[in-house]
C-alpha cells in the first residue's frame, strides 16, 4: 500500500503550478485555431489569468496564493480585460493558500460558488505492472488518426454524468463547447491521451499531463453503455503507471466534491490533499 500523502503549502504550491501549467498549454494550443492576438493571458501573483473564448472550461485564473497577493492595480487591469470581453471572472484558490487572496477578491465583490476536491496519490517507489483484473479492457495511446475518435469519446462521455450525492456542479457546458475545448486539446504541448477498448470496442478515455514531475490525470470518461465495467480504473492504473515510469513522485486529481471520480479515486489510493474555493466576479452590468 504506497503512502498516504499529507498535504503543506509546499506540496499545494508545486501542484498549483502545475495546474497553472497545464492552463497555459491548453491556452496555447486554443491559439492555433482562434489567433493569438484573441487570447487573453495574463501572469498574475505567480499564478495565470486565461480567457479563450465564451464556454471554454479553462477560463479562469489558477495557482493563485503562493507568491503574494495580488496587488489592486494587477486586479483592476485584469477584471477590465474581461469586462472587455463581457465575461465573468473565476479564480480557483487553494486552501493551503495565502488567506489573503481570498480577502483581497471577496474585498472587490467576488462571491464563493463551491468548491473543488484535489487529490494526490504518491509515486514513489512505486511499481508499475500493468493492470491485469481486467483482462478484456485494453488502454492505448491515441494514435494520430485517432483524435477525432478520442473526442468523440470524452465529449459523449462528459455529457452523461453519473448522478451522485452531492453539491451541483459549478461548471456546465455544451456539447459544441466540450469538443472546442477538447479539440484543442489535441494539440496541447505535453498532452498525452488515451483509449480504452473493452472486448475490442471503444468504451472510454482519457488524458495525461506531465510538469514538474506532478502527473495531471484529466478528461477521463467512460461511455454510458461500458460504465461499471472497470474502464475508469484500467484508465487510471495505465496512466499511473507511464506517470511512474517518467519518473513522477505523484498524481494528482481533481474532482467535484463527493463525486463518483472522487470515490473512484480514492478507492484507488488517493488522498484528499485539499479543496480549492471557487470564486467568481460577474462583469459589470451594461446601463
Amino acid at each position: 500500500m504506497p503512502p498516504r500523502l499529507f498535504a503543506t503549502a509546499s506540496l499545494a504550491r508545486r501542484i498549483e503550478r502545475a495546474e497553472a501549467s497545464l492552463v497555459s498549454s491548453s491556452a496555447a494550443a486554443s491559439a492555433l485555431r482562434v489567433g493569438p492576438e484573441n487570447i487573453l493571458r495574463r501572469e498574475l501573483a505567480g499564478g495565470i489569468a486565461v480567457f479563450v473564448q465564451e464556454g471554454c472550461p479553462f477560463n479562469k485564473v489558477a495557482g493563485l496564493g503562493f507568491d503574494g497577493v495580488p496587488g489592486s492595480e494587477s486586479l483592476d487591469e485584469l477584471e477590465a480585460a474581461f469586462a472587455a470581453r463581457s465575461a465573468a471572472i473565476r479564480v480557483e484558490v487553494s486552501t493551503l493558500a495565502d488567506p489573503g487572496v481570498a480577502r483581497r477578491l471577496t474585498s472587490r465583490g467576488y462571491e464563493l460558488v463551491g468548491f473543488e476536491n484535489v487529490l494526490g496519490l504518491d509515486l514513489t517507489g512505486r511499481a508499475s505492472p500493468a493492470d491485469t483484473a481486467h483482462s478484456d479492457i485494453v488502454i492505448t495511446r491515441a494514435a494520430a488518426d485517432e483524435g477525432a475518435t478520442w473526442l468523440d469519446v470524452v465529449t459523449t462521455g462528459f455529457l452523461h454524468p453519473d448522478v451522485f450525492d452531492g453539491p451541483p456542479s459549478t461548471e456546465s457546458f455544451m456539447r459544441e463547447e466540450l469538443e472546442r475545448v477538447f479539440s484543442d486539446m489535441l494539440n496541447a504541448t505535453g498532452m498525452e491521451r488515451y483509449l480504452a477498448r473493452r472486448g475490442g470496442v471503444i468504451a472510454g478515455g482519457g488524458s495525461l499531463m506531465i510538469a514538474d514531475g506532478v502527473a495531471l490525470l484529466s478528461g477521463a470518461a467512460t461511455l454510458p453503455d461500458h460504465r461499471k465495467r472497470g474502464v475508469q480504473s484500467a484508465l487510471l492504473s495505465e496512466r499511473l503507471r507511464i506517470a511512474a515510469d517518467h519518473g513522477c513522485d505523484i498524481a494528482v486529481v481533481t474532482t467535484e466534491p463527493a463525486s463518483k471520480s472522487q470515490a473512484n479515486v480514492q478507492r484507488a489510493g488517493f488522498s484528499l490533499l485539499y479543496a480549492r474555493a471557487v470564486l467568481i466576479k460577474d462583469p459589470p452590468r451594461v446601463q
